[in-house]
């Protein structure tokens, strides 16, 4: 897991926050993150629940533009929003703010938002 997305537990609830300012675009770093933390959170008995959120003013604001023209790298979004989509255990968007492109993607590849 990279330093830009954080695994945090609170009692039963694991919640996973993306911190990548200024706007939490979703580069190669947050999605391998938030893949990482989602294995992790699913894999730890003692959680029931996920919920994803965004440090800053916006949730996922789309594409990393600094990552244009440069080969796609592993894992993908299309990665992203099926690992989340087919985790057996429940996972929130907390969503404040924007959730543009590949954000919105992110956040409708969760259970509930």
């Amino acid at each position: 897991m990279s330093n830009i997305v954080s695994l945090n537990r609170h009692n039963e609830i694991a919640v996973i926050c993306v911190d990548n300012p200024p706007v939490n675009a979703i580069s190669h770093a947050v999605r391998a993150g938030i893949v990482d933390a989602l294995g992790e959170a699913v894999a730890d008995d003692s959680v029931s629940a996920i919920v994803l959120h965004c440090a800053g003013r916006t949730f996922i604001a789309g594409a990393d533009i600094t990552e244009f023209g440069k080969p796609m790298k592993e894992p993908g979004l299309n990665d992203v929003v099926n690992a989340l989509e087919d985790s057996p255990k429940l996972v929130v968007a907390a969503i404040h703010g924007t959730a543009l492109g590949g954000g919105l993607e992110v956040a409708l590849g969760c259970h509930y938002r």
